[in-house]
């Protein structure tokens, strides 16, 4: 067969194969057209990470992104069928307060793939959910923590008493009992995503009471600790470089599993319905413990190895960190 009757019968069983229906093909022509709706700023931790893991995959060349931050929940709906329809091939975002009208809109775009951090189950055929199970570098960070206060207190600001933040919260202070027993812990929720001061007051009432670790699951909390010569334990991300006398340990969540995954799924054509819970998990590289960096001499070697130990546990299999969604509770007097 001549070169050019090969190039005349490859064209035709390309053609033929788009016409047949093969999404897999016809997106491997072009780059992935990706969208996120984000109801806080991209600096905010938990999108910060969504959006990280995306610009990674943006700056690879695979897809092209674009993405609205700040959006109501009475304009999600409205921003999220605008992707949508201009086309769109796969959707982001956290729809925790908009549940009901992200469904719908995936039920009205069926060959849309949608990738929605939610509480609910995966939504047929279109409609993937995600989570950030950070449970297990939560429950490592706690351990640092009650082996770094003084005083046996602890405080604690939470975003809003929702699962998502209450197993990440209880994970931490099994971790801290069982590094130090005599713990106490003062919870309280701020009732926002997105507010600095407010957060920052709550851990000032927090210090003023006897807590000298501080763990910060809202922005704000560090800079009372730095403020006041107090400790920290982040969580989603690190941001000891920031604040590096005061932030200890941080559990991290990885993003990249995930979105990677349903990246290579679009593209294949095989994207379905499907819970990505698992891909945050430490053994998928999802969520991790930051490295100690500047408090590596300052953390008392005993807590250190505990910590190794308790690691090498949880990748192997031989220790699971309950997954405990009820609010936590105060139980410092």
């Amino acid at each position: 067969m001549t070169v050019r009757r090969q190039l005349i019968v490859r064209s035709i069983a390309i053609a033929a194969a788009l016409a047949a229906g093969m999404p897999g093909l016809a997106l491997a022509q072009a780059k992935l057209k990706v969208a996120a709706v984000y109801t806080v700023p991209f600096e905010q931790q938990w999108v910060g990470r969504i959006h990280k893991a995306l610009k990674a995959a943006e700056a690879r060349g695979e897809i092209e992104y674009k993405a609205t931050e700040n959006v109501s929940n009475a304009d999600y709906e409205r921003v999220m069928r605008e992707y949508a329809t201009a086309g769109n091939q796969l959707i982001l975002g956290e729809v925790f307060g908009v549940e009901a009208a992200a469904r719908k809109v995936a039920k009205d775009f069926p060959k849309t793939a949608f990738l929605m951090g939610s509480s609910l189950k995966p939504q047929a055929p279109n409609f993937s959910v995600f989570d950030n199970y950070i449970q297990e570098p939560a429950y490592l960070s706690g351990m640092i923590a009650g082996g770094m206060t003084k005083t046996h207190r602890i405080g604690m600001v939470g975003g809003f008493p929702i699962p998502e933040v209450n197993r990440l919260m209880n994970a931490f202070m099994a971790g801290a009992k069982e590094t130090n027993p005599k713990v106490e812990f003062s919870v309280s929720f701020i009732n926002s995503w997105f507010d600095p001061p407010k957060a920052k007051e709550a851990a000032f009432a927090m210090i003023d009471k006897g807590a000298d670790v501080m763990y910060a699951e809202r922005f704000g909390v560090s800079d009372a600790a730095k403020e006041k010569g107090k400790l920290a334990i982040g969580n989603v991300i690190d941001t000891q470089a920031q604040y590096p006398d005061t932030v200890v340990a941080s559990a991290l969540w990885n993003f990249e599993p995930s979105a990677d995954r349903a990246i290579k799924l679009v593209k294949e054509g095989k994207f379905a319905a499907e819970d990505y819970g698992p891909y945050a998990m430490m053994k998928n590289k999802g969520s991790e413990l930051a490295p100690l960096g500047t408090f590596e001499k300052k953390v008392p070697a005993d807590i250190v190895a505990k910590v190794k130990a308790k690691q090498a546990d949880i990748l192997a299999g031989k220790f699971t960190v309950k997954v405990d969604d009820s609010q936590p509770k105060s139980t410092a007097k």
